[in-house]
């Protein structure tokens, strides 16, 4: 059953979803280039995911903070996105769902994956009543991210700008329209039961 504070929404088809990432345009833009991450994108560190386009806007200020003026659209697999979700522990200790602090910490050291339910943004990036996934990937689900789950990457900065200036202008309807159609996203029964906090 879908719950509606912490659900996915996502740009996705039938075997790919759409999540975002923000970097320095010598990391970005040779991503875009060669559809995958360059060498000097290190693989021995945590990358934080996010479905959601506004959100990922919120984090990097439309493309304006320093180290993230490339937006990139990366489509992943599907199948590696719920190997991820399967494979993942909440990011913070959440009574009920975890047995106890001592094994929450000890699942989350042992995880390739974790998740945050942060509020989903609107297009002020204000704060919304719902929340949005971030998937914090370490590892092994690094290493799959990169070598076996990406499709494609795209370069969506110049959307961001266009958005953020229409946005700045007053003209919510127009940017409302250029967003990404994020939809539901059909998680299969149990795929986020351990994960809802």
């Amino acid at each position: 059953m879908e719950d509606p504070r912490r659900g996915i929404r996502a740009v996705h088809s039938e075997s790919t979803i759409t999540v975002y990432q923000a970097y320095s345009p010598e990391i970005g833009l040779p991503a875009v280039r060669e559809g995958r991450f360059p060498a000097r994108w290190k693989r021995d560190r945590m990358t934080w995911i996010k479905p959601s386009f506004l959100w990922m806007m919120y984090r990097c200020g439309w493309g304006s903070k320093a180290g993230q003026e490339t937006v990139l659209a990366v489509e992943i697999s599907r199948d590696g996105f719920e190997w991820a979700l399967r494979h993942a522990v909440l990011s913070s200790y959440v009574r009920g769902v975890h047995p106890d602090q001592a094994t929450w910490q000890r699942q989350l050291k042992r995880a390739p994956a974790r998740v945050q339910w942060d509020p989903e943004r609107d297009l002020r990036l204000r704060p919304l009543p719902y929340r949005s996934l971030q998937l914090g990937l370490s590892g092994e689900a690094v290493r799959r991210y990169a070598d076996e789950w990406t499709v494609a990457i795209r370069d969506v900065t110049p959307l961001a700008r266009e958005v953020h200036s229409l946005v700045s202008g007053g003209d919510l309807d127009s940017a409302a329209r250029l967003l990404p159609q994020e939809r539901p996203y059909p998680a299969a029964d149990g795929l986020l039961a351990h994960l809802r906090g």
